[in-house]
């Protein structure tokens, strides 16, 4: 089982970070980085896991933490691979990393389970691995990430929010994520930690992250339980959300609470409309910018026991991580997580379809 032994991050870490990599002698944000790869430069992989369930990977992740990577040492270099999905390809990328000669690799998995011997091969090459998001097996020498239990108390804490008084009596539907993903293991033990007890979970499968498969296990549920019998809907991403939604109205179920995770606009605005209870804003740059400074630490040879000060038990290894705090958003604190916090502009969110709720909430 792997868990969080000691919480311990802030959206400030990688500001520290930042002012030890200048003291250290390092560049800052206004340098130019350098282009290719070639020149003596400090080449870090990213990999990332895929582009389809979610929006956030290229949109957000991968640019924030060239910039981050980029700013704190003009000498480094990014080199940058999405597996869409597979498992296998991501194998192919990580090993051609390897041989172009990537000091650290930042590793998102596909599939957690089958990174040990990555790594190992990594290590066995001097390359540092950094679980980013998810953890991966094997010996990594950091993790970044939220805390995913803490996650998942949180979406099911919402949901009981959502249902109200109605809580004691209502059969809840679970569609967790893919059993490949540590982190959907986490945010299913962190839901059930709220939700068991307060309400029945009356049907619970994966929904694989696919939207596809999600509509799939919504409508087994809706023809087991009836169109009466689901009170509420727990999904563990948004897009998962967004097809166990159309799969509800399209079986003429109403007023049923479904909540998400990862405040990808499009659920944003389902939450300003009330089609989706909630959802779950885990900021990404203090994420990308602790990601992306620790591999530069790691890249020149620094000491991160002071950055990764959290130990995460994986498997009986100790592993030095960076864990942040998600935060939940629902209607009424959309103009002060994702607005505020800079993820999205009001523009960006109430287009004219939405100009109205978003003028409810007081979204501007």
């Amino acid at each position: 089982m792997i868990r969080p032994m000691r919480l311990a991050a802030t959206g400030t870490a990688a500001v520290s970070l930042a002012l030890a990599l200048t003291a250290c002698g390092q560049t800052v944000a206004s340098q130019t980085p350098a282009a290719g790869g070639g020149g003596g430069g400090e080449g870090i992989g990213l990999l990332l896991p895929e582009s389809t369930s979610s929006t956030r990977y290229d949109a957000f992740d991968k640019p924030l933490i060239e910039q981050t990577v980029t700013g704190l040492c003009a000498k480094c270099t990014v080199s940058y691979a999405n597996a869409g999905g597979d498992a296998t390809v991501q194998k192919k990328q990580f090993d051609d990393m390897l041989a172009k000669g990537a000091k650290v690799i930042l590793l998102d998995p596909v599939d957690a389970k089958l990174t040990a011997p990555w790594v190992d091969a990594a290590n066995a090459k001097g390359v540092k691995v950094v679980a980013y998001d998810r953890l991966a097996q094997g010996k990594v020498a950091a993790y970044v990430s939220f805390d995913n239990q803490q996650t998942g108390q949180l979406q099911g804490q919402a949901l009981l929010d959502a249902l109200g008084s109605k809580a004691s009596s209502a059969n809840v539907v679970m569609i967790d994520g893919a059993e490949s993903d540590p982190n959907a293991a986490q945010f299913k033990a962190g839901a059930h930690l709220a939700l068991d007890g307060r309400v029945k979970i009356a049907y619970e499968q994966s929904g694989e992250w696919k939207p596809d498969v999600a509509t799939e296990k919504t409508n087994e549920a809706i023809r087991s339980l009836g169109k009466n019998g689901i009170q509420a809907v727990y999904a563990a991403n948004d897009g998962m959300a967004a097809a166990v939604i159309e799969a509800l109205k399209a079986a003429g179920i109403k007023n049923v609470p479904v909540g998400g995770q990862d405040a990808s606009i499009d659920a944003v605005r389902r939450v300003l409309t009330g089609e989706q209870a909630y959802t779950i804003y885990k900021p990404y740059k203090p994420e990308t910018d602790a990601a992306g400074s620790i591999a530069v630490q790691l890249a020149e040879g620094m000491d991160i026991s002071t950055t990764a000060a959290t130990l995460t038990d994986s498997g009986g290894l100790k592993i030095p991580s960076l864990l942040l705090t998600p935060i939940v958003v629902t209607k009424p604190k959309v103009e002060a997580t994702v607005v505020g916090g800079g993820l999205y502009k009001a523009s960006d969110i109430c287009t004219q379809q939405y100009a109205e709720a978003c003028a409810e909430a007081g979204v501007k």
